[in-house]
């Protein structure tokens, strides 16, 4: 198996599935914990030098942070219904979850630094844009752009149609060459409608000394330390991902492989 797919699995008695962190990852950045919690369940986060996006993927629940109480928040059914619910919590910041239901819940961190304070980032809050066209065709939801405050962290999610195409044309960031491209490190958390299916994501240099074609299903997750990274979804099933992204600079500026770049033409 490769070791930038990490396969899904039944949660631990805490609700971990998933744990990526820059030691594990061998990389400076990223960090990422996927979470099920059962109805009442609680989860308890020690404050640290990292900022925190914590994304409700499905389910609702009770949010506790620093001086801050969001109630009864999210209620997706399936992150292909709707937009997400989130709330941003920045560097030395405790917080709790407490499932109101059964939870998805995704923890996405980065360095943190500045002076920024917690926000709920609701449905209202996320801006929807339709990217590509025929079988490049996805539905995207910023969950926290460069335009809004945080110190290192990028948070989307896409969902790309059944048969189609993401991340494409291939494209890559991870040279530190503003303002034509930025170096940031990036996974994927993928979940797919209906959940039996799968599709198959590319991870490759300009000279192959990373080169690795995985099959994702549902719950998998992938993680891109550097070079190009499209993935795409087997007929009949659509295609969910939850992207983090972060790196020196908060910017994301893409550099396309040259031989696909009369596709964007």
């Amino acid at each position: 198996m490769s070791r930038l797919l990490l396969k899904n699995h039944v949660p631990d008695a805490a609700g971990l599935v998933h744990e990526v962190t820059p030691e594990s990852a061998g990389w400076g950045h990223v960090g990422f914990a996927l979470h099920r919690l059962a109805k009442g369940q609680r989860l308890e986060v020690k404050g640290s030098a990292d900022e925190t996006c914590i994304v409700l993927v499905t389910g609702s629940a009770t949010v506790e942070a620093g001086p801050q109480i969001f109630r009864s928040i999210g209620g997706r059914a399936s992150p292909f219904e709707g937009k997400p619910t989130a709330v941003y919590v920045p560097r030395d910041t405790a917080f709790a979850v407490i499932a109101e239901s059964e939870l998805e819940l995704a923890l996405c961190t980065a360095p943190g630094g500045g002076e920024h304070g917690v926000r709920l980032i609701g449905p209202d809050d996320v801006a929807y844009s339709r990217r590509g066209q025929g079988t490049n065709t996805r539905h995207v939801h910023d969950i926290l752009p460069e335009t809004e405050p945080a110190h290192s962290l990028l948070v989307v999610e896409v969902v790309t149609p059944a048969g189609g195409w993401s991340s494409y044309p291939s494209h890559k960031h991870d040279t530190d060459n503003l303002p034509h491209e930025s170096l940031l490190e990036e996974i994927y958390y993928h979940r797919f409608q209906p959940p039996q299916g799968f599709g198959f994501q590319r991870v490759y240099t300009d000279d192959r000394s990373l080169d690795e074609t995985m099959t994702i299903e549902d719950g998998d997750l992938v993680m891109v330390p550097k070079g190009y990274h499209p993935c795409g979804t087997a007929h009949g099933y659509d295609l969910y991902y939850l992207n983090v992204m972060a790196g020196p600079k908060r910017a994301w500026r893409i550099n396309t492989e040259e031989c696909h770049r009369w596709l964007l033409t």
